[in-house]
């Protein structure tokens, strides 16, 4: 059957009576038919065959309705199927990165910095060691040491503040350590020696926090454990301050004996 393009249900039945259907009517006048008649029967011809059309749009519109469900299940399928995979690759990828990078996961301990770090040499000789592989031992001099511990250069111009918890967040770290190190960066911002006038002090923080993120990402991976970095160490701090005040004083020396 042809689909249907009009409901039946707003058809108007024709005026059977009007000049346009006399030869149509003239066809079914007889003794035993009156006009009038003749009228009526064209008009229960018509809604008879509307009522037919009337059923037809129905079971029209109730087909349309099962393949429109049908259709519309069929593509909720496919989004959770899609959706299925995409959540099964990424939890591949999280055991695949949690396999490869367990110390990523390690919980944070309820320890501090300390206050005599362990002095450890550079990423690179440890991961030298790691492999098994042949590291010159210049790495583990005092020379070699001093350089791994100071390799981490800072601004001694601003107080610049860094959006690695954010960053960690994306590259989907573990919530503990983005709480721990959004609390750091907080902690450093809000410590009372950024707001010092004398610029020793700033540059001590800067210095901190910059030497205290590599050794945590250093210890994380030894014995020592993830350490809550976010809880400044006064020790340690003063220690840097003095570090860098000499620092700067021998700079100043080293000035003025050059233009002397």
């Amino acid at each position: 059957m042809p689909r249907m393009r009009n409901n039946p249900n707003f058809n108007v039945c024709p005026d059977y009576a009007s000049d346009g259907f006399a030869d149509t009517r003239a066809q079914l006048i007889s003794d035993e038919v009156t006009e009038e008649q003749a009228i009526q029967l064209l008009k229960n011809i018509w809604e008879a065959n509307n009522n037919v059309d009337k059923v037809a749009w129905q079971c029209q519109v109730a087909e349309d309705r099962e393949e429109r469900a049908h259709r519309e299940q069929l593509e909720e399928e496919e989004q959770e199927r899609i959706e299925q995979a995409r959540i099964q690759e990424e939890e591949a990828a999280r055991k695949e990165d949690r396999k490869k990078n367990k110390h990523k996961f390690t919980p944070i301990l309820n320890t501090g910095i300390l206050d005599d770090p362990a002095t450890t040499p550079c990423s690179y000789a440890l991961r030298k060691i790691e492999k098994g592989e042949y590291v010159e031992i210049w790495y583990f001099t005092n020379d070699g040491l001093d350089e791994a511990n100071l390799k981490k250069t800072v601004d001694d111009d601003a107080m610049i503040m860094s959006t690695l918890a954010d960053t960690m967040g994306k590259a989907d770290w573990p919530e503990d350590r983005v709480r721990m190190m959004a609390k750091f960066w907080r902690n450093i911002q809000v410590h009372e020696y950024r707001s010092m006038r004398n610029p020793i002090g700033q540059k001590a923080l800067l210095a901190y926090q910059a030497e205290q993120r590599r050794r945590w990402h250093v210890a994380v991976k030894t014995s020592v454990g993830p350490y809550d970095l976010s809880i400044i160490n006064k020790k340690v701090l003063q220690e840097t301050r003095e570090r860098v005040y000499w620092d700067e004083h021998d700079k100043r020396d080293n000035a003025r004996n050059y233009k002397a």
